[in-house]
């Protein structure tokens, strides 16, 4: 089992060599990160991933944004299925050759097409969500509710300070910069899927409204307000297909 190294972080940063499948826009994003305890995510994880730390600590990510313009490469969005939102929870990982990625314990979205894809096609937790969400003056006020649970999530941010890439190396890129997402089969066979943008240009992030409660809904139960708060206008995203981690 290998650490990965900072070349590791920069060569997954890379476009890949084969074509995409598919390209969105992530926009409007927020990055809320609790400190977590690194035994408790590793017992969560798949065979196969190791938790991924900073200066020896994990980490877990609540992330709502929005979804815009979905779609296969070499077909235009659909106004009624290309727009959705999303908020996930997710911690960070490698597999056994120091590849970083992302893992998700839970996506929650509001477009019942892009979950059941998600869930067929990627793999992926997404649940059924009521959501809903609104841009005014630089302020974004977001609220998800889970399918089956009487618990509704608010967030509201705004950004704050200069906006920048985040030096390599940095807490920051650790949490923002992530191109590769692993999750398994139900079989238990481990998969793994490319992304790739542009770098984040993020800011500290004034967050007067957070919640934990997508993180409880995944098992765990964060104490106190984040201890990193960073927010994003977004980038374009290109998507790569799925495939076995070796």
């Amino acid at each position: 089992m290998r650490t990965p190294t900072l070349e590791d972080r920069l060569a997954a940063a890379r476009h890949p060599s084969a074509g995409p499948v598919g390209r969105q826009r992530w926009s409007d994003l927020l990055f809320l990160h609790w400190q977590v305890d690194a035994a408790a995510v590793q017992a969560r994880l798949p065979v196969g991933l190791t938790v991924d730390l900073h200066e020896g600590k994990a980490w877990l990510g609540i992330v709502p944004f929005f979804m815009e313009r979905i779609r296969p490469v070499y077909l235009p969005p659909l106004p009624w299925i290309s727009w959705f939102l999303e908020l996930n929870v997710r911690t960070y990982v490698h597999d056994q050759h120091g590849n970083p990625g992302v893992y998700f314990f839970s996506l929650d979205c509001d477009q019942p097409v892009a979950v059941r894809l998600a869930q067929r096609f990627f793999h992926l937790p997404y649940f059924d969500a009521k959501m809903r969400a609104m841009r005014k003056g630089g302020h974004v006020q977001y609220h998800s509710r889970r399918h089956g649970d009487a618990t509704d999530a608010h967030y509201e941010w705004r950004s704050t300070g200069p906006v920048h890439e985040a030096a390599p190396g940095s807490l920051e890129s650790f949490l923002v910069e992530r191109y590769a997402l692993f999750t398994a089969k139900p079989d238990g066979t481990l998969v793994t899927g490319r992304v790739h943008h542009t770098p984040y240009r993020i800011a500290e992030a004034e967050v007067p409204q957070w919640s934990t409660h997508p993180a409880q809904l995944a098992g765990f139960y964060l104490q106190g307000p984040p201890q990193s708060s960073l927010a994003s206008k977004g980038v374009d995203v290109s998507v790569f297909a799925v495939t076995a981690v070796a």
